[in-house]
């Protein structure tokens, strides 16, 4: 591998690429054409290919140079982010959260103004995608992600745990509460598939019955959601459900919850881990994960 001569190169070489023209490159840059055909001539040299087509009156990319000019605008556009955070002073101060839809709406949101009012001085940015994050890019502190997990991994936040849960609006005239006798009488909500139905209704030998299993939701929040509008009984993640179980928008049936081996994990951008505002924030977060934790085995 040939070094790079000179950073400015790259920016030439954006420019040029952004504009498909040396001369409306030159005029952001405030050089002459020949200044930034020079510069970019030079990086061709140095990493050994060519970076655009010259044609007699514009440029074009080659296939190379499209894919280089991708890396060097998302490094570059990092690096005015980085450049802006610690011109204006708010590295420490601006928390930047990354989680999932169903986590941010339904568990992290609902209880973020008791981590506010321990650090008021935090500006909390909280981006809610279900996209899997860069942590290497300076626009994400922290990461909440959900999936697979193992006992002894030092990410792991909490192990889940599918619970069926119902509206109390769904209670006839003076019942008290809903057993798995009744999930016949209603529809049987899901995530995606109503295999972990199965599972459950396996693990407390209920297998036979004729089970309506015709609402499927893509996401656990809108399950969840689903069936505190009464739209039938629901299996759902334990930690999605439960601001609306405290809350006695949702019940929960008494039986035997089926194996799971998902649950929620901590991760963080390296180079702020050991940030302040990050070690609050993973305190915090560990200590209302352990109140959940308690809530659930008191349930079982």
């Amino acid at each position: 591998m040939r070094p790079l001569r000179s950073l400015a190169g790259l920016i030439d070489f954006d420019c040029a690429a952004r504009w498909g023209s040396f001369k409306l490159a030159a005029q952001e840059l405030h050089k002459t054409p020949a200044a930034v055909s020079q510069q970019v001539k030079h990086l061709e040299e140095t990493v050994g290919f060519a970076l655009f087509i010259r044609h007699p009156r514009h440029i074009t990319l080659t296939e190379k140079g499209q894919e280089l000019a991708v890396a060097v605008r998302r490094v570059l556009d990092e690096l005015r982010v980085k450049i802006g955070a610690l011109q204006g002073g708010d590295e420490e101060t601006i928390l930047r959260i990354s989680t999932t839809h169903s986590f941010a709406i339904k568990w992290l949101v609902p209880r973020m103004h008791r981590f506010t009012k321990l650090y008021p001085e935090l500006d909390i940015r909280i981006d809610s995608n279900d996209a899997p994050v860069d942590l290497e890019d300076d626009s994400t502190d922290v990461a909440v992600r959900y999936g697979p997990v193992s006992d002894g991994d030092p990410a792991l936040l909490f192990r889940e745990r599918l619970i069926a849960v119902y509206s109390p609006d769904l209670l006839a005239p003076g019942q008290a509460e809903l057993t798995l006798a009744d999930l016949p009488n209603f529809p049987l909500l899901y995530e995606k598939t109503p295999e972990s139905w199965l599972q459950l209704l396996n693990e407390n030998k209920a297998l036979k019955g004729n089970y309506d299993f015709s609402r499927g939701y893509s996401h656990w929040g809108v399950l969840a959601q689903a069936a505190v509008a009464g739209q039938g009984i629901a299996l759902v993640a334990y930690g999605i459900a439960f601001q609306d179980i405290l809350k006695g928008s949702l019940r929960q049936i008494n039986c035997r919850s089926a194996p799971f081996g998902s649950g929620y994990r901590f991760l963080v951008n390296r180079s702020k881990e050991n940030m302040p505002k990050v070690q609050r924030f993973r305190a915090w977060l560990v200590g209302e994960m352990d109140d959940m934790r308690r809530a659930l085995a008191q349930s079982l």
